[in-house]
């Protein structure tokens, strides 16, 4: 399955630029999480402070797996209260969501 998220970075050039340095490599364990969740690919793309995330799964993805999988894990844990530091949820994201999952609305 492909899913695709957009969220905001906090409108400021130098904290993109080290959000940006912090995904030129990510932590492996972060990179372990991932993989183990059934996420075969991820991508992040950004313009301006809007970031979009496409996400690419296997069969044995779960969303609720993946969620209960990071609140164990304090690595994981450490990650997104890093990364919240340079990120800001976008206008219509509900109370405590960063990510927001996009609607496909065209496909050729």
């Amino acid at each position: 399955m492909r899913y695709c998220f957009a969220l905001d970075l906090k409108d400021d050039p130098a904290l993109i630029a080290e959000y940006e340095r912090y995904h030129e490599r990510i932590r492996p364990e972060i990179e372990t999480s991932i993989r183990e969740a059934g996420i075969t690919e991820m991508e992040i793309y950004r313009i301006g402070n809007r970031l979009f995330m496409i996400m690419e799964t296997d069969v044995s993805f779960s969303f609720e797996a993946k969620a209960a999988a990071d609140a164990a894990n304090p690595k994981v844990q450490e990650w997104e209260a890093l990364m919240w530091q340079y990120q800001q949820a976008l206008p219509m994201a509900k109370p405590g969501e960063k990510w927001v999952l996009m609607k496909q609305i065209f496909r050729l």
